[in-house]
């Protein structure tokens, strides 16, 4: 039964300990011989003569110097030697997140290993092994140039999204390459030369992953040939069945090889593709026909596609748009057919915070939501039994308050600031370190997400190793996404997240575009035991909107509410760990895909429309 001190009964998380009775009699000695030593040693400094007392007086005292002490603050244990913090790694920030990517990223307490709390500790960034492919614009109008520019931004967006790090290579990469001045003395077919001039680029950026920009990955992460190629060892020139050259992989060594064997062929004068030229079929290796990879070539749209044909007869710039749609709403049903068990919302403590949900429902629905296509109940080329999206019978969204693991089913967690949600359960924004300290039990965030795997009899900080191999292992990264409830999702973030673009807008706003935040939030409020009414969900919203001010505050400013803050951050540490950890995890993501593009932005496919004639200047020869 919960006491009157503590109305909310012992945490879970942190049961307190009952103190031990003292013992009176140990008291009642240890202040006697306190009180005797005080006697005796004022009677004998009271016996000393007048001469003693002045002698005292002068004699000299040599002054000992006083080290000088570093602040408390930053002595880390006084237990211990100290320690040097490790060295600031390169983008290792962003805004207020900060981290430190080592192999020791499931210790609970990040600080343990950087030596500054506001520094968590990720798992070393997973490198992206390189997917090349080969573009030239030279002869093609400006309209089917902006429509193959859309393509090329889909195939980007699709590889990033499965872990590859995609590049547009084009004749310069090609000119490169020692073996180009071979290929010009030679009077080759225009066909012929442009799939030699593709193996020139390659080969001269080495190691890596070669496609046609109409070959997608429309498979799960798991997919066997995908998870083979990101592990960026080639140690076979490969190529595919049924894909022709749509896809190879192979180390550069070889990559020249048959490309310098292939100069040499007899078939040249004859040939149309690179493989009709290659006189050594052996030194290929043929794997079969992979399930994760699909190939708009032309026979294939000729075939399974009719209106996009018709349309590309018609008009290629229009047709080329019709095609992008096409591969959008093919991307989205591959995730859909990943997903089948549906989407899972995270929404542990709605009844006191039910606002925090409304970016992730927003999401939910823009992804359950049927694409645009001019083929709406297509399949992709690679999975023609594939279940289409289909309005009568979507996705299906739940709201469990603990985090499952199913393979099938995609999580969306939204964690808050142990701040945001004292102020959702004190239901005001006046909180002090007593009532702190009183009346709210520790980590309850934490505690809730992880009850249903680990139990209630579990600490705290056992609890955050759990917490973050479900946020960041790379079994787990691939079946959801995270973000703090203090930061608002952006569009285009979300579709290079997921690899295609949404087919509805979406609002990552906590407040709701319609006056009643009821409306979105409906399907919750419907699962929960109490009633929530327009004037909680306003009452919400300008909690939220407080917690947003006070957690983003910096120092020197609002010193009063950062010092709550912070008395909240050190009482709840387990969910102050684990929102530090979310918030480092997505902001490293971040930073990752912007420097990637700011080194891509000038080639063509990037998403700036005022670099485009810049990047396509770079294909032509000058």
């Amino acid at each position: 039964m919960a006491s009157k001190e503590y109305p909310n009964g012992p945490s879970i998380a942190y049961p307190r300990q009952t103190s031990r009775r003292k013992r009176p009699l140990m008291v009642i000695l240890i202040g006697a011989f306190i009180v005797l030593i005080i006697i005796f040693s004022t009677s004998s400094v009271s016996e000393l003569s007048d001469t003693a007392k002045g002698a005292a007086k002068h004699i000299h005292r040599p002054s000992i110097p006083r080290p000088k002490l570093s602040s408390l603050q930053n002595i880390h244990s006084p237990f211990r030697p100290a320690a040097h913090e490790p060295p600031v790694q390169k983008n290792s920030t962003s805004g207020e997140a900060k981290w430190f990517s080592d192999w020791k990223w499931l210790n609970p307490f990040s600080s343990s290993i950087t030596l500054d709390e506001n520094r968590s500790v990720l798992p070393p960034l997973r490198p992206r092994p390189p997917i090349y492919t080969f573009y030239d614009e030279t002869g093609k109008d400006e309209e089917t140039r902006a429509a193959e520019s859309k393509l090329l931004l889909i195939w980007r967006r699709a590889w990033w999204a499965q872990g590859f790090k995609p590049a547009i290579l084009g004749r310069p990469e090609a000119m490169n390459n020692p073996l180009y001045e071979t290929l010009q003395v030679k009077k080759l077919d225009s066909a012929l030369e442009f799939e030699i001039m593709r193996w020139l680029a390659w080969g001269h950026m080495g190691t890596g992953i070669l496609t046609n920009w109409l070959v997608f990955p429309m498979g799960s992460y798991d997919d066997h040939l995908l998870s083979y190629l990101r592990r960026g060892q080639y140690p076979r020139l490969t190529r595919y069945e049924n894909l022709g050259s749509g896809l190879f992989s192979g180390e550069q060594t070889l990559i020249n090889a048959a490309i310098s064997l292939t100069l040499k062929s007899g078939n040249l004068p004859t040939a149309k593709t690179f493989l009709e030229a290659v006189s050594d079929p052996d030194i290929f290796a043929v794997d079969p026909k992979p399930a994760g990879i699909a190939f708009y070539e032309t026979s294939t749209i000729t075939t399974s596609y009719k209106p996009i044909a018709d349309a590309l007869l018609n008009k290629q710039s229009a047709g080329l748009l019709s095609l992008a749609k096409l591969i959008t709403s093919h991307l989205h049903t591959t995730f859909l057919n990943t997903f089948t068990s549906g989407l899972a919302i995270l929404t542990p403590h709605a009844s006191a915070s039910a606002i925090l949900s409304i970016p992730a429902l927003s999401l939910a629905n823009s992804l359950k939501t049927c694409p645009d296509s001019p083929m709406p109940h297509s399949c992709p080329p690679n999975a023609p039994n594939c279940k289409p999206c289909d309005l009568t019978s979507p996705l299906s969204i739940t709201y469990p308050t603990t985090y499952l693991n199913t393979s099938a089913l995609y999580t969306i967690g939204i964690i808050p600031h142990p701040y945001t949600i004292a102020l959702h359960f004190n239901k005001s924004s006046e909180i002090t370190v007593r009532h702190i300290r009183r009346y709210t039990d520790r980590d309850p965030w934490l505690l809730a997400v992880t009850q249903e795997t680990l139990g209630k009899d579990i600490a705290g900080p056992a609890r955050i190793v759990s917490f973050k191999e479900s946020v960041a292992s790379e079994w787990s990264a691939a079946r959801g996404i995270w973000s703090t409830a203090e930061r608002e999702w952006e569009n285009r973030d979300l579709e290079w997240h997921f690899g295609f673009e949404l087919p509805s807008p979406f609002s990552s706003s906590n407040k709701s575009t319609s006056p009643d935040p009821s409306t979105l939030l409906e399907p919750l409020l419907s699962t929960l035991p109490t009633t929530l009414t327009s004037s909680d969900l306003k009452t919400q919203s300008t909690l939220l909107s407080t917690a947003k001010a006070v957690v983003n505050i910096k120092d020197g400013n609002g010193k009063s509410k950062a010092r709550i803050r912070e008395a909240v951050e050190a009482w709840n540490l387990a969910d102050t760990e684990a929102w530090r950890f979310v918030r480092a995890f997505e902001a490293r993501g971040l930073v990752e895909r912007l420097k990637w593009e700011e080194e891509e932005r000038k080639f063509v496919g990037g998403e700036e429309g005022k670099e485009r004639r810049e990047g396509w200047g770079r294909w032509f020869d000058g």
